[in-house]
C-alpha cells in the first residue's frame, strides 16, 4: 500500500527478463500506480529502473496482478505498462556490430605488418608496425566484459622515441610521439565511416596499463578518438596532464585520470586510471543530432550510463564531421623554452620529448548501431 495524502494507492508490477550478453541490462521492473476508483480513464503514472541503452526482449513481459485491484483497470493499466517500457527499452537497442575489432587468437602479428584484417597501422614510427604494436595471444588476459561471448587478444601498443608520424606528402610530427591502429574493413563496398557513422552507434573500447611501459604523467595523451579531416575530433579519452602554453605545474591534479572529451574538449566524464585494472569504455554518438553519451565499467562489471545524452554541437555536420576511429598512444609534447613563440604553439612539430618507451593495453574494441 502506498499513499498519497489521504487517497490509497496500489501498484501493478510488470517485470521482463532476458537472457542477454553480459552488456545488457538483465531485469526491468515498471511500476504502475494508479488510484484505486471506479473512475474509468483514471490518469496513470510510471516510474521505471531502467538500464540506459539495453536491449529488452518483448517476449518476456511477466505480469503479476493484485487481486483486490479492481478489474476495469488491468487492461487501461496494461496496455500503458507496455507503451512505458518498450518506448523507453526500444529508443536504445544494440542491433548489430558494425566494426569487429576483438581479434581472436588465430590473428598473428604479422597481420599488423600488412594491416590485413580490421586495423589500418599507417600511424607509427619508420620501423615495422610490430616494432610498436603486438597481439598478445594467452599471455595477457583481455577485459572479462565480453569473456561468455567471444575469445580475443590483448593488443599492445607502444611509442619510442622513433615515433615519429611522417602524414602523406607531410613534414615529420616531430612533436608528437605517436602509434595508433585504425579501424578497417577491406570487405565493405563502401567506407566503413560511411557504415559507421550515421544514424546512432557506440563505441566501445577497454584500456589498461602497461605496468612494464608506464607513461609519463606530465605529458597529454590522446589515446582513442575519431578524427575528421580537419584534425578535431569528435570525442576524445584524454590522459595526463593537458598541454598548456605556458606550461604550468607538472603533473596537473587530474593528470592520473582517464578523461573523455567533447569536440568542444569539454570535460563529459572523468575516472582515476586505478592499476592492473581495465576501464571499459562505450561512447554512443548520435550523428544527426549531434549528441554524446558515455557508459563506463571496471574488468567485467556491466556498462552503465555515466552521463546524460549531451550536445556535441560544435562537431561537423554529414561527412565533414566523419573520421577515422583510432586507439593508441599519441604523446604530445612539453613547450621547449628556447623555440620561438610560433613554434611554441606548433605541438605537432616542436616541443620537448623524453623519447621513452611508454605504452598502453587494449581490448573489447568494436562499434555497434543502436536503433530508435
Amino acid at each position: 500500500m502506498i499513499e498519497k495524502g489521504t487517497v490509497p494507492l496500489q501498484c501493478l508490477c510488470l517485470d521482463l527478463n532476458a537472457v542477454v550478453t553480459p552488456d545488457h541490462c538483465r531485469r526491468l521492473v515498471v511500476i504502475i500506480v494508479f488510484q484505486v476508483t471506479s473512475v474509468p480513464n483514471f490518469p496513470l503514472k510510471a516510474t521505471s529502473d531502467i538500464c540506459p541503452g539495453k536491449d529488452i526482449k518483448e517476449d518476456m513481459v511477466h505480469l503479476t496482478l493484485f487481486p483486490h485491484i479492481h478489474a476495469m483497470f488491468y487492461s487501461q493499466v496494461f496496455l500503458f505498462a507496455l507503451s512505458v517500457i518498450f518506448g523507453l527499452v526500444l529508443s536504445a537497442k544494440a542491433d548489430a556490430v558494425v566494426y569487429e575489432g576483438r581479434v581472436p587468437l588465430s590473428f598473428a602479428n604479422s597481420d599488423l605488418d600488412t594491416s590485413t584484417g580490421p586495423f589500418l597501422t599507417a600511424v607509427k614510427g619508420s620501423e615495422a608496425a610490430t616494432h610498436y604494436s603486438q597481439v598478445l595471444g594467452n599471455s595477457t588476459a583481455p577485459t572479462s566484459l565480453w569473456a561468455s561471448t567471444l575469445t580475443e587478444q590483448v593488443i599492445s601498443i607502444t611509442i619510442d622515441n622513433t615515433s615519429v608520424f611522417v602524414p602523406g606528402g607531410g613534414a615529420p610530427q616531430n612533436g608528437f610521439r605517436r602509434t595508433e591502429l585504425i579501424a578497417q574493413n577491406k570487405s565493405l563496398s563502401t567506407s566503413l565511416n560511411d557504415v559507421m557513422e550515421v544514424g546512432v552507434t557506440r563505441f566501445h573500447f577497454s584500456v589498461k596499463e602497461n605496468d612494464q611501459l608506464p607513461l609519463n604523467f606530465t605529458h597529454e595523451y590522446q589515446v582513442v578518438f575519431i578524427e575528421p579531416s580537419d584534425g578535431t575530433h569528435v570525442f576524445e579519452l584524454q590522459i595526463g596532464t593537458p598541454f598548456t602554453n605556458p606550461t604550468q605545474s607538472l603533473p596537473s591534479s587530474d593528470a592520473y585520470a582517464l578523461k573523455i572529451r567533447d569536440h568542444s574538449l569539454n570535460l563529459l566524464f572523468s575516472t582515476d586510471f586505478t592499476p592492473s585494472t581495465w576501464h571499459n569504455f562505450a561512447v554512443q554518438v548520435d550523428w544527426d543530432q549531434r549528441t554524446l553519451q558515455v557508459f563506463y565499467s571496471t574488468d567485467g562489471e556491466t556498462l552503465e550510463a555515466v552521463t546524460d545524452v549531451v550536445q556535441n554541437s560544435s562537431a561537423g555536420q554529414g561527412a565533414t564531421g566523419e573520421g577515422d576511429f583510432h586507439f593508441g598512444v599519441l604523446k604530445l609534447p612539453l613547450v621547449n623554452p628556447d623555440d620561438s613563440t610560433a613554434n611554441q604553439n606548433d605541438v605537432v612539430h616542436f616541443g620537448i620529448q623524453e623519447g621513452t618507451t611508454e605504452g598502453l593495453l587494449y581490448s573489447g574494441i568494436f562499434v555497434e548501431t543502436i536503433s530508435s
